[in-house]
This record gives C-alpha cells, structure tokens and sequence, in this order.
C-alpha cells in the first residue's frame, strides 16, 4: 500500500461533508466493510433507536478535484450525489485501489449511513463527500462508485458530471407503471405512467397476485406495489 493511499485512508476521519447547513464526520474505521444488514435490524433496547449501517448512495452525479497550492499541491476530491431520503447521514469516500493502480486510476466508493428502515417516497437529497489525497501521489484519474453508477474523471484536477435521474418517483401514487419493453394504457396521459426505463436503480414490483419470498433491507430499492390495472398503489425505498 503506497504512502498517498495511506493518506487518503487517514483522512477519513477529518473528511467534511455537507448537506444544507449540517456537519457531521464518517463513521467509525471499520464500519465501512460491514456486511449489509440481513433484514431490518432491531435494537438490543427497547425505545433505542434503529441501528445504522453503511451503503453505497443512491446514485453520484459529480466527480471534482481541486488541486490546493496553498497546501504545496494538495488534491481534494469533491463527489456530489442523491439519496433516496433525508434518513441517510455521514457521507464519506471509501478508497478501494490497494496498491499501485495498473490503470492509473484512484477508485472510490461513496457512502453514506442510513437507519435499517424503510423510507417513504418523497424528492431526491442531495449529498456531498470530500477526500483530501496528499501530493506526489501517481494517480492521474479518480473513479467514484454508487450504488447504481460509477463516474470515472480522467484529469486532474478536473470536474465531470452527468445529468440527474429523470424520476425520483416521489409522485409514483396513482401512475400507471410501465415496464420496460411494455407500452402505457392506451388513453393515458404522458404524466400519468411512470417507466421502469426512467428508473436507474433496482426496482421491486409486486403484482396483486405475487408473494413476497424475503423482506431484506436495501435503501436504494424501490418497491412498487401495483393494482390490478398496473397502478401503483403504494410505493417505499426498502
């Protein structure tokens, strides 16, 4: 493991993040190469508030290095995203290159923590995590991965980004839910179906007729639940 890796690693600790006007720090070393949880978690006392466990976001829309000469040639990594709720917290970058990169490239993961219950629909948070790399390091690239994507930029220091999902779903109650590959009610209004190609991100549809084989925990699922004529009928993050 070479010293800028290192680094990157120990400045986990003091990275910053935003998300309106709160401030918080990553979770604890360790946590981030926990196990997902196999359900939706209990706490050891009653009352205690659900336990928190860290997942990759939802989706990151933006990747920026910005080179520090006031700190003899510093690069601060700056990842912009969305979460699918207000539940998710403590946004950090996880490295995952170990070693001398073969393609030149730091390869990240963007994280955050969210409590191990689902969440209801409502509009995309935005997210933000900083990771300082110190100078001299051989990376010529940064690769930061989502839980649905990955954006790659190629150089430093540099700024890409793409464009956000065209649906949050967050006013999914009452369209029509049309399958890739399928086509809406004939007569339905354009804002009246949601389409499963417009959702870039895991999606859980439950028919009338359909049971539910296992209940595990995922925040950046969405589960659908439809009505005999294909509404959605209700809908979560779960």
């Amino acid at each position: 493991m070479n010293k800028s890796l290192i680094f990157a690693i120990a400045c986990l600790s003091t990275a910053v993040w935003t998300m309106g006007t709160q401030a918080q720090t990553p979770p604890p070393a360790g946590v981030g190469g926990a196990p997902p949880p196999p359900g939706y978690g209990s706490s050891s006392e009653a009352g205690a508030p659900p336990a928190m466990a860290p997942w990759p976001i939802t989706i990151v829309t933006s990747v920026e290095v910005l080179r520090s000469e006031r700190a003899g040639g510093l690069d601060i990594i700056r990842a912009r995203g969305l979460v699918s709720s207000s539940g998710w917290g403590s946004p950090h970058l996880i490295p995952i290159t170990r070693g001398e990169a073969i393609d030149g490239i730091l390869d990240l993961i963007f994280q955050g923590v969210v409590p191990t219950a689902p969440a209801p629909l409502g509009p995309f948070m935005p997210f933000e995590a900083l990771l300082p790399v110190d100078k001299g390091h051989p990376y010529k690239g940064v690769r930061v991965r989502s839980g649905t994507n990955a954006i790659v930029l190629k150089t430093l220091p540099g700024y890409t980004e793409i464009a956000a999902p065209k649906e949050d779903c967050s006013k999914c109650r009452g369209k029509f839910f049309v399958a890739k590959g399928a086509q809406p009610p004939a007569g339905a209004a354009a804002d009246s179906v949601v389409r499963e190609t417009d959702l870039p991100w895991n999606v859980r549809v439950i028919k009338p007729t359909d049971g539910i084989p296992s209940y595990a925990f995922d925040p950046n699922r969405l589960t659908l639940v439809l009505s005999e004529d294909g509404r959605i009928v209700d809908a979560a993050w779960d």
